[in-house]
């Protein structure tokens, strides 16, 4: 405690004292270390930086919203807390999706936060930073973690929690908007025909999926919804999603099934069959309907964006958003058009206004999940509206992904220390004795972000620690689906003796 009754936190500090860090999509760890005083702090330093950058005023408002986890509410409030306390105005958006929230307030000039985990599990938590230019990037993060902030003597008690805190009364402006997004872009009765499950489980997104989906005039058929959180990760879709996708898609006769993660960035989209959809694979959908000339993508999403031919210039990126979106700047400050990103989760981003049939799209540059399915739906309108028929027009290639739980990231890169430097054929041959007997010679490593090993055939093998949790990520791409998939199990049982 300093001589004027206040308490001096460094933010670096903080982040290694709670074990609440930054990854690839804001701050998250366990919902007992978030408690009301590390959210507080945070959300000081973030308002503070943007206050000094003159990026926002005191007389401005600060847009807040969260996912449907049992901690979303208190850590709203206590982020509420700390936008009164540096003057501005909280306001309560409510419990609507990341990009919801992020297109509202961007549209206003000012900032917002979303208090989410995305797709882990609800014991855990995290808060989404937004300035009035959308997401905080790498540089805004360290402007962050290397500020100073002072919080008031009595604020809190022994244990973190808040005195006082709550949240101002929900508005519904943001949810309204966002709906109507879509259905200006869309024609009127643009899904006329289709009968379309959505899978609500406990995303945010599930009420705003159905109405815009029957907006555009499909049949709805809601499935799972849920009271208790259910952490859908659209990069790892657990066994039982891919059993009851299977299953409605026979009993309901469905032409698709929709959804999204907890937060709703991240779409999952299935064919007429059931089966779902790759997120990189949804996103070069995506782009191909909405005309887009220059794409970014990380390294690890797969290789048949640039086998289609459909992209003037395609950028590869690290993984995580805020990679995505400096490539995005960068492609527009060039001069590009038509720029959009995806990732291999499915989130897509569009950096530029996108105008089709006279209808415009604006610029929302931030993981968007509502965009993905309507998009496809309207490609697979020309293929008698089935999606399957639909991908076969891509490049065939395929990729298999699935990751190592409770795996250190201290571990994770000092397994893989061997295969990254500036020394190529000694990385080279490091790969070559780890899966060279395997799957043949090693022809190129990429250590863009973990290290993506392409072998003679064309196959490939890309180990990466993953940004926000301790997990060891293995992603492998084939010319079919089997091989994949055989590849991928062949590699995690090789990383699984890691541990040892």
């Amino acid at each position: 405690m300093s001589e004027t009754g206040k308490e001096i936190i460094q933010i670096s500090a903080l982040m290694e004292s709670s074990g609440v860090k930054f990854g690839t999509s804001g701050a998250r760890g366990l919902a007992d270390d978030m408690t009301d005083r590390v959210c507080y702090a945070y959300t000081l330093a973030f308002l503070q930086y943007l206050l000094e950058s003159e990026q926002i005023t005191t007389a401005d408002k600060v847009a807040i919203a969260g996912d449907f986890r049992p901690s979303s509410p208190r850590i709203m409030a206590a982020v509420a807390k700390a936008v009164a306390a540096v003057g501005c105005e909280p306001v309560n958006c409510g419990f609507i999706p990341t990009p919801a929230v992020a297109c509202y307030a961007m549209k206003l000039k000012q900032a917002s936060i979303m208090v989410t985990g995305s797709h882990i599990p609800d014991d855990r938590n995290g808060i989404k930073f937004y300035k009035p230019a959308g997401e905080i990037l790498k540089e805004d993060e360290q402007a962050m973690c290397n500020r100073e902030v002072e919080i008031a003597e009595g604020l809190f008690d022994a244990h973190g929690n808040a005195r006082l805190a709550s949240l101002p009364g929900e508005q519904p402006d943001a949810c309204r908007d966002y709906v109507q997004r879509y259905l200006n872009f869309f024609p009127a009765n643009a899904l006329d025909g289709y009968k379309i499950g959505v899978y609500e489980h406990s995303s945010v997104a599930r009420d705003i999926l159905a109405e815009v989906i029957e907006g555009l005039g499909a049949e709805v058929v809601r499935l799972n919804r849920s009271d208790r959180f259910i952490p859908v990760d659209t990069e790892a879709i657990r066994p039982e999603d891919v059993a009851l996708a299977l299953q409605w898609s026979r009993e309901h006769k469905l032409d698709c099934i929709v959804s999204a993660d907890g937060d709703g960035d991240r779409p999952l989209v299935s064919d007429e069959s059931g089966e779902w959809l790759r997120g990189d694979v949804a996103g070069i959908l995506c782009a191909h309907y909405l005309g887009a000339r220059c794409v970014a993508t990380p390294v690890s999403c797969n290789s048949a964006v640039e086998k289609s031919g459909w992209f003037e210039r395609i950028e590869r990126t690290r993984i995580g958003s805020p990679f995505v979106i400096a490539a995005m700047d960068e492609l527009v400050a060039s001069g590009s058009e038509n720029v959009v990103g995806y990732e291999a989760n499915g989130g897509f981003l569009t950096a530029s206004d996108i105008t089709l049939d006279g209808r415009t799209l604006s610029a929302l540059p931030t993981r968007d999940a509502v965009i993905v399915p309507l998009a496809i739906l309207m490609l697979a309108k020309s293929f008698n509206g089935s999606i399957s028929d639909l991908l076969k027009q891509l490049p065939q290639r395929f990729t298999s992904s699935d990751r190592l739980k409770n795996f250190p990231t201290e571990l994770s890169q000092q397994r893989l220390k061997p295969l990254t430097g500036a020394n190529h054929d000694r990385n080279r041959r490091e790969a070559e004795a780890i899966l060279g007997d395997l799957f043949g010679d090693v022809t190129a490593i990429d250590n863009t972000d973990g290290v993506r090993i392409t072998f003679s055939s064309g196959e490939v093998a890309h180990l990466r620690p993953s940004g926000n949790a301790p997990e060891l990520r293995c992603y492998n791409e084939a010319d079919s689906e089997e091989r994949a998939a055989e590849m991928n199990k062949t590699c995690l049982k090789i990383l699984e003796s890691w541990r040892e």
